[in-house]
């Protein structure tokens, strides 16, 4: 059941038997020569919707521009920053707590929102608190980071080894494939790949990331192992919601 193909007397018959929902959050920003921009939104979308398949729960629209400042050198990427990030989080909570709902699964595809995603739902529980809205003390959030599902990290280390790298990775790619296999890209990729710099800003990190990619061999992807990894994730992450939902 998707937010936004609901109508509102909908929404409110689903809060008679869940107070849950899942948002899927990602990222536009460049993912090597290969990879798609928008791949992190891409994935967390289609495994959120597979989740809510597998467990019966709403799912909201993705939220498709985290806090990707550090690929701002490459033309095409977009970014939020964490103070704006955080208000756009904390304000779809606010807006959905005062309807009912009190638990909030973020299927996330992107490392870079992970810190702030977790101040923004601090953040929230506090203004939450501060207005006095019902049922504020019930509100729980989560992230679900498929890619660092277990099911998923094992895989990729079996089918990639050393060449997953951390960023434009096989892994990714390949689930971006298998949603969309009219949107393969080739194009050349050297044998060296930069590895293991720290993250600072933009410019540094397109110096010491020329092309990109962290570690990674996106062309080892396949659109068959895409489907591999989306439903370990959609398997994985359906009972990690579940749980969720079952706990207090």
């Amino acid at each position: 059941m998707l937010l936004h193909l609901s109508t509102w007397p909908e929404v409110e018959a689903y809060l008679q038997k869940s107070t849950g929902i899942i948002f899927p959050i990602g990222s536009t920003e460049q993912h090597g020569p290969t990879g798609l921009i928008g791949t992190d939104a891409i994935c967390a979308e289609a495994i959120a919707r597979g989740v809510g398949e597998a467990t019966g729960a709403l799912v909201g629209p993705a939220i498709n521009v985290g806090m990707a400042l550090h690929h701002t050198a490459f033309p095409g990427s977009i970014s939020l920053r964490p103070s704006t990030m955080i208000q756009v989080v904390r304000d779809y909570l606010v807006s959905l707590a005062r309807a009912g709902f009190t638990k909030f699964f973020f299927i996330n595809g992107h490392g870079g929102n992970i810190a702030t995603l977790k101040a923004a739902f601090s953040e929230t529980y506090a203004v939450l608190a501060e207005l006095n809205v019902a049922g504020a003390e019930r509100v729980q959030c989560e992230i679900g980071n498929w890619f660092m599902c277990g099911s998923v990290y094992k895989l990729a280390k079996e089918l990639y080894g050393e060449q997953e790298g951390s960023h434009a990775t096989p892994s990714e790619v390949a689930l971006t494939q298998y949603i969309y296999p009219e949107a393969i890209k080739q194009a050349p990729l050297e044998a060296e790949v930069s590895r293991d710099h720290k993250i600072y800003g933009a410019a540094d990190f397109r110096r010491r990331y020329p092309d990109g990619r962290m570690g990674s061999n996106p062309a080892l992807a396949t659109p068959e192992h895409g489907k591999q990894f989306y439903e370990l994730a959609v398997k994985e992450l359906s009972g990690s919601y579940l749980k969720f939902l079952s706990e207090g």
